[in-house]
């Protein structure tokens, strides 16, 4: 999570999802240092999220969705976590207003 709490580093995730790209081509499109570029692909590759392949000179990275499976398993837990409060205050406030219709009923 936190390699993806950089939105420099989730825009060169996003430049990497459809196509391969060499550090000088995903560089183009920001405007900062060809090192800092370097810098923020190093912590994406350390965490899995992009793979390098190298053609002659050149290092070509491209997203490794793989990489993400961690994340989403984290992700989807806390997703179902939130589901199932908002299920149980839902059915909480269901209760209330029978138990309110209820009384209402009672008290005619």
């Amino acid at each position: 999570m936190q390699a993806l709490a950089q939105p420099t580093r989730r825009e060169i995730l996003q430049l990497v999802l459809s196509e391969e790209l060499s550090a000088g081509e995903i560089a183009t499109h920001f405007k900062v240092s060809r090192p800092a570029i370097s810098q923020h692909i190093k912590v994406l590759k350390d965490t899995n999220l992009v793979v390098e392949r190298r053609d002659g000179t050149r290092r070509m990275y491209r997203a490794h969705p793989e990489g993400m499976a961690d994340l989403r398993k984290f992700l989807d837990l806390f997703w179902n976590y939130r589901l199932k409060l908002l299920k149980d205050e839902v059915e909480a406030a269901e209760e209330r207003k029978r138990t309110v219709q209820r009384e209402t009923e009672i008290g005619r």
